[in-house]
């Protein structure tokens, strides 16, 4: 069950909202060249106002959260160094003075790696975090209890999974108490202060990803690593009260949980070596937290900007740890913990109306890109034979009626595809044309056994007429409500771009740039294509589009 729960609390939900905040950032920063702020959320809402007061009211929320969300976790982090420095010198004793002397420790290294910049300070901080982690991770997982930990970790995925959406919705509301307040709420509004500061960090390193690649590399890959950690560490505890009878373990958690870690240290190998790693761990992870959130915080202060000067980064890391220190001598823990949901309150609704923005960001990019391919393209994203510009725009304003586009593909198209076939057949290529005038197509075949087939077709192919066509014609007139289009189809499917109003010159174009493709194809592929598609009728039959959609004519 404490498995299970520590699961809940760290596992998708946590990284669901740091991933929602990186995501916003990067696609508004890179896709569409906007500040890397929170601000950039709101431009699908209200344009170019990101840039006046709202703008700049949802980057001081973000501010105050990232602000106040550093603090807490400094405040908590100083009274597990505190209760670590305490177990390896018993004469230093657990104290809030201690504990501040401890920020301000922290945050004068932190002090020193924000002035040194990212790439001096920060990055050689990271990794030497990482290599440290990971040992320690690796040498409780070696001389703790392997196989099982293996075990757990794997049942305990097992029931998360199966769970989440129960726990998710669950309130306690028939069983009122303060656990849920105090546990569960209290570390998603912990989240939610972090996002901005985690958002930034994962926008940054996720350039030139797409969407997919971000969600399933931001919501898994993290998940994955902390369900390990709490394996090797929680699993290991419980293996030594269940199993071996330290059950004392229990009462010293209860006790003081930040010396638990230490306690469970006295029961493996090398106990006074790893515990003095473990507090010079947990002192470098905060200080890239404070670092790095100063970089985070001064870089939303200053609209997203890349460069700004030493003392203004060097101003955020000290107030972070004034305002440790000040939440810590004012409530201690309960401070912390009130400031951080109450920081995290605003900044969740802010969340929200980014979601929102984003959501409508990426509708409108779906139409944009379903009008690029979908819509009522005059010419192939791969012409090789640019048209003259007059023609381009007759194309685009004329929307021709059926007898034209019949009588277009009857006679040019058919013959263009005759000159092609014929310079085929004199390289050795055995092409043949055929018309349909029932099914208003006409197309070129290639058929070389063993090989796929290249077939060039052109249908007439029925469409809606736009709102904005023939404002002169009278709409009650019967047939007035469709206009009709010459659109390729190769033995893939329809290619939805038109060629209505070609010439020849600009038909054969086409039709060699897609012979082009195909011989590329045949260079590329794996030799003989297990299947054989020697009749392109059965292949290029389209399944009954629906009411809306374009009908080929006839087919």
């Amino acid at each position: 069950q404490a498995m299970q729960i520590a699961f809940f609390h760290w596992g998708f939900h946590i990284w669901a909202i740091y991933g929602l905040v990186g995501l916003v950032l990067a696609y508004f920063s890179f896709r569409h060249g906007l500040p890397l702020s929170i601000r950039s959320a709101l431009y699908p809402l209200i344009g170019d106002r990101i840039y006046g007061p709202i703008g700049h009211a949802v980057d001081t929320f973000a501010i105050l959260g990232t602000l106040f969300g550093i603090a807490t976790t400094l405040g908590l982090s100083v009274n597990q160094i505190n209760a670590g420095i305490n177990y390896l010198w018993p004469q230093i004793p657990i104290s809030v003075t201690v504990q501040i002397i401890a920020i301000a420790v922290i945050t004068f290294l932190a002090l020193f790696s924000v002035v040194a910049g990212l790439d001096k300070g920060v990055k050689r901080l990271s990794i030497l975090n990482m290599a440290l982690a990971i040992s320690l991770m690796l040498f409780v997982f070696a001389v703790g209890p392997t196989i099982l930990i293996l075990e757990t970790f794997l049942q305990n995925t097992g029931s998360y999974l199966n769970n989440i959406v129960e726990r998710t919705f669950n309130l306690q509301a028939y069983s009122r108490s303060d656990w849920i307040g105090n546990w569960t709420l209290f570390i998603f509004g912990w989240t939610i202060a972090w996002a901005p500061f985690v958002g930034m960090f994962i926008a940054k390193i996720s350039r030139g990803r797409t969407i997919r690649q971000f969600v399933f590399g931001v919501m898994f890959v993290p998940t994955i690593f902390t369900f390990l950690w709490f394996s090797i560490f929680g699993d290991t505890a419980l293996n030594l009260i269940m199993n071996q009878g330290y059950t004392a373990l229990i009462g010293e958690v209860q006790e003081n949980n930040a010396v638990a870690l230490f306690r469970l240290y006295e029961q493996l190998p090398l106990s006074a070596i790893v515990s003095f790693i473990t507090v010079i761990l947990i002192i470098t992870f905060f200080v890239t937290s404070s670092d790095s959130g100063s970089l985070v915080i001064d870089a939303l202060a200053s609209g997203g900007a890349l460069h700004t000067p030493a003392w203004q980064r060097a101003f955020w890391a000290i107030l972070e740890g004034v305002l440790a220190s000040v939440l810590l001598l004012a409530g201690g823990l309960g401070a912390l913990q009130t400031m951080t949901i109450a920081s995290a309150l605003p900044f969740s609704i802010i969340m929200l109306i980014a979601a929102v923005g984003l959501w409508r960001a990426l509708v409108i990019e779906g139409h944009r890109s379903q009008s690029l391919v979908e819509g009522l393209h005059t010419r192939s994203a791969s012409e090789s034979v640019p048209r003259s510009w007059k023609k381009r725009l007759k194309s685009l304003l004329h929307y021709a009626d059926r007898d034209s586009v019949s009588q277009f593909i009857a006679t040019r198209v058919t013959d263009s595809m005759h000159h092609v076939a014929d310079g085929l057949k004199d390289s050795g290529w055995p092409a043949h044309v055929e018309h349909d005038p029932e099914g208003c197509r006409t197309w070129l075949e290639i058929l070389r056994p063993g090989e796929v087939d290249f077939i060039y077709e052109i249908r007439m192919v029925e469409h809606n007429r736009p709102s904005f066509a023939y404002p002169e014609m009278d709409r009650s007139r019967e047939g007035d409500e469709h206009h009709y289009r010459a659109e390729v189809f190769l033995r893939r499917g329809g290619q939805a771009y038109d060629i209505y109003g070609y010439d020849d010159q600009e038909i054969i174009a086409d039709i060699l740039d897609q012979f082009e493709k195909y011989l590329h194809f045949l260079h590329i592929s794996p030799g003989t294509l297990p299947w054989n598609m020697a009749e392109h009728d059965e292949m290029l039959q389209q399944p009954t589009p629906p009411e809306d959609d374009p009908k080929p004519v006839g087919g």
